[in-house]
């Protein structure tokens, strides 16, 4: 096979030459270095590639260019190759044009002129963007096929789980052409069917499974580390990054997928350095990355099911039996949305009705009419990306209105757009359909009335995830994890010589609590990121005085 290009665009042909020269120093063994002088003559290039069936790892564009500019000259070559890295060059001038191409065009990066030394400011990016590239190309959309029924719950857990892993699939319904010979050749009628790149079958595959066969990690490498972080959210990941940056050997175990609830988010708009917002799959993707980046160990479809303190070790258990120790804990698992209690909706979960945004599913909501329940940020948010496919969304609230638990900024983007109707003082008292939800029966201030409706995603509100840590430490009423100034004396179970429990530690000497799942902490991601960084800073205390 031809090497993998790597493409450089600059209208100077000095400059051309010099950033084309210092690639090939330092990729030529392993990547073809392709130099264009227009972005119109980089398309051209990239046309004729992809008629050979070559592939493109990173494209980087200088921001002025005559004609076409880098930005757009990205824009159109996201159509080519839409999983090539792409970085623009910039001067400090255009620093703003650079960060409005994030999300423009989903910019990986961007570059200052000069470069210089490209062993310092040029390498160590295209080292990081080569390696997430390799990463994501390992599997092609075309090649990862899932068969399935279109209302099977499980069938929607598996797109869901591949989604929010950033794993390419291409969704068959087992009615198809193409499905009915799939479930053939593979001699299995059990639902759903996963067919891998190298066409071998998995049937109704479980999660562990699942990831196995697309290279996930599910199991660490060792029985013992400096710290365990339990849960793979805003807080996980920066006590992932925090820990592994600072030299301490960490492992985190998540259960499902990077990113927790944040990681579905479709744009967060609010978080520090990225005025034009950021997705929660690209925050999640690049905080894994930097997490691996340093050396942090992070595993897939763990599930945490015990905690104890054995001498000066911490030692979690998970539900297959096996056991991890370590010098100290973080817990931050989070919290999960809390289920809607209406009579008919159980039996829809996972095939009409979700919990969460349900990336996996958006695309189905084309020309629909979809309905939203809740009034905080993560309903806004699905709300605003879901309009952008859905003939129109209705977001349900028991409330007078948004301003009581929503951004300000979220409200007025959903005040102007036009196919989202807000109904306040509504709320789901029923549903009903054969095998998936066809008819809601809303109670709003006209009294109950049935709609058609397909498609229901739900955000009214959340519980922590803490069930498995009873009597190991202490909780409140709700189920969150208290910790430092919070807990009580008697809650403290310290056989040394009593001393405050340090701030984000819970009842059990260095077991740490960090995110959503700490009592009374704030339910913003930026928050989250802090808990993770100051847990491991606490850690560092403990470690150091015990």
């Amino acid at each position: 096979m031809a090497k993998p290009v790597i493409m450089t665009v600059d209208d100077d042909p000095g400059v051309s030459r010099a950033v084309a020269r210092d690639l090939r120093r330092r990729y030529a063994e392993d990547y073809r270095v392709v130099r264009a002088e227009s972005g119109r003559q980089a398309l051209e290039a990239l046309r004729e590639l992809k008629l050979r069936g070559d592939d493109a790892a990173v494209l980087l564009a200088d921001h002025r260019m005559p004609e076409m500019n880098g930005v757009e000259f990205l824009e159109q070559a996201m159509d080519l190759y839409p999983n090539a890295r792409r970085v623009l060059l910039t001067a400090y001038a255009d620093t703003d044009a650079a960060i409005r191409a994030i999300n423009v065009v989903d910019l990986d990066h961007y570059l200052l002129k000069p470069w210089n030394p490209p062993e310092e400011k040029l390498y160590p990016v295209l080292d990081e963007q080569l390696e997430g590239w390799k990463r994501a190309e390992r599997w092609r959309p075309q090649e990862l096929r899932v068969v399935g029924h279109r209302w099977s719950p499980r069938s929607y857990e598996v797109r869901d789980f591949l989604a929010r892993n950033q794993v390419p699939y291409s969704w068959v319904l087992d009615t198809s052409p193409e499905g009915v010979e799939l479930l053939k050749a593979a001699g299995t009628a059990e639902l759903p069917l996963v067919v891998t790149a190298d066409g071998a079958t998995l049937s109704a595959p479980s999660d562990a499974e699942l990831a196995s066969a697309v290279g996930l990690s599910t199991a660490p490498v060792a029985d013992f580390y400096d710290l365990i972080v339990v849960g793979g959210g805003p807080a996980g990941l920066g006590a992932a990054v925090y820990g592994a940056s600072e030299g301490l050997r960490t492992v985190l175990i998540e259960r499902h997928a990077s990113g927790g609830q944040a990681g579905q988010s479709s744009r967060i708009e609010n978080y520090l350095g990225f005025p034009d917002g950021v997705s929660g799959a690209q925050l999640a993707d690049r905080a894994r990355r930097q997490a691996e980046k340093f050396g942090a160990e992070l595993t897939t479809t763990g599930k945490v099911v015990g905690l104890e303190e054995r001498g000066g070790a911490r030692v979690v258990r998970q539900a297959d039996g096996s056991e991890i120790g370590a010098h100290a804990v973080i817990l931050a698992t989070g919290v999960s949305y809390r289920r809607l209690e209406a009579p008919g909706l159980v039996d829809f979960s996972g095939c009409g009705v979700y919990y969460g945004a349900a990336p996996a599913e958006t695309p189905a909501c084309a020309g629909e009419e979809v309905y939203v329940v809740g009034g905080a940020n993560s309903a806004g948010q699905a709300a605003v990306n879901l309009a952008k496919v859905a003939e129109r969304v209705h977001v349900l609230v028991r409330s007078d209105g948004l301003h009581r638990s929503m951004s300000s900024y979220l409200v007025d983007q959903i005040a102007g757009i036009p196919n989202i109707e807000v109904h306040p003082h509504t709320v789901v008292t029923g549903g009903s359909g054969s095998d998936h939800l066809e008819r809601l029966t809303l109670d709003g201030p006209d009294g109950a009335r049935e709609v058609p409706a397909h498609w229901l995603f739900v955000f009214i509100g959340a519980e922590p995830r803490t069930d498995w840590l009873d009597g190991a430490v202490e909780r409140d009423a709700h189920g969150y994890l208290l910790t430092g100034p919070d807990l009580r004396p008697a809650d403290r179970d310290d056989p040394r010589p009593a001393r405050a429990p340090y701030f984000l530690e819970t009842s059990m000497p260095g077991v740490f609590a960090a995110g959503d799942v700490r009592a009374d902490s704030i339910k913003r991601v930026a928050s989250a990121v802090g808990d993770g960084a100051m847990a491991v800073a606490m850690v560092h205390r403990y470690l150091e005085r015990s």
